[in-house]
């Protein structure tokens, strides 16, 4: 049906031989759907709005989505604008099942259109369906404006940050790419993926699992050195050299009842025992690891 691109032609034709309802029977069947549960009743009132969900649908189409499957959305949309209608409010079926129409078409634009997720917010929601037809009316204006007013005029006019604008302009501007599509079309086969170009400082796993496994060992081994030194030996050490913030000299000889001189003595007769006994620990290993 040339009225309704990009619908199948069984349900277009469906849609359109479905009967217009007048207020009273469009009432009627509201009715019988409320206050008798009339499965039947709430179907007929369905199809005969069919044509509004495709329309719809088809003003939709340009966020590159398959309307079959806005036209599905919407449907989903008219049934539970069906289920929740008051018809002794005295209001159209046509005027409230456009809201709910609209508002499940939009929820599935913004969770499929693309793979990056969108805010879902009132205000977010406002900005990606209303950006590029405020960006066109304002570019018609006739006044050289450069970007930067035109966000600010953008989010004026839909109440949020221009930075939320600033982001949506970038998303709306390009596609989504995949990582693994070839830099250069003409390269064929041959052409390098863009995942190649990410750059990661992290190390491999297997070097993460080797490290995390050294880190273990040289742990076991500072212990182990740790009780070749005398209490004293420990506490500077430990106070000096294995904590944040390290004590002074002077403030470990006031706690200790000695000089700073000899604190400094000690903590350098420490450290050398510990490096032997290091030294020791590393070659006794290797020489295992090489029987």
């Amino acid at each position: 049906m040339a009225q309704f691109p990009g619908i199948g032609r069984q349900l277009a034709a469906a849609a359109v031989a479905a009967p217009f309802l007048g207020p009273e029977e469009e009432r009627a069947l509201a009715l019988r759907w409320k206050n008798q549960r009339d499965v039947k009743a709430m179907h007929q009132l369905a199809q005969a709005h069919m044509r509004l969900v495709i329309a719809l649908a088809v003003r939709f189409r340009h966020y590159g989505l398959s309307v079959p499957d806005l036209v599905q959305e919407g449907h989903v949309g008219l049934l539970e604008a069906a289920a929740r209608f008051e018809p002794e409010r005295e209001v159209r079926f046509s005027t409230y099942a456009t809201w709910w129409i609209r508002a499940a078409m939009q929820d599935y634009i913004l969770h499929n259109w693309s793979i990056v997720r969108g805010g879902t917010s009132s205000a977010q929601k406002a900005l990606f369906f209303n950006f590029r037809r405020i960006r066109a009316k304002l570019s018609r204006g006739g006044d050289e404006i450069g970007n930067m007013e035109i966000f600010s005029q953008i989010a004026k006019a839909l109440r949020v940050a221009r930075a939320d604008v600033e982001t949506m302009d970038a998303r709306l501007s390009a596609p989504d790419l995949s990582l693994n599509a070839p830099l250069s079309e003409s390269d064929g086969a041959t052409a390098s993926e863009r995942v190649a170009f990410l750059v990661d400082d992290k190390p491999l796993p297997d070097e993460a699992a080797g490290l995390a496994i050294d880190a273990a060992r040289r742990i076991d081994w500072l212990n182990d050195a740790l009780t070749s030194l005398s209490e004293r030996e420990r506490r500077i050490l430990r106070e000096r050299r294995l904590v944040d913030e390290a004590a002074t000299l002077e403030v470990l000889g006031d706690r200790l009842g000695i000089s700073k001189e000899r604190v400094r003595q000690i903590e350098s007769r420490a450290l050398e025992k510990l490096r032997q006994a290091l030294t020791k620990r590393h070659m006794e290993s290797a020489a295992e690891a090489m029987i």
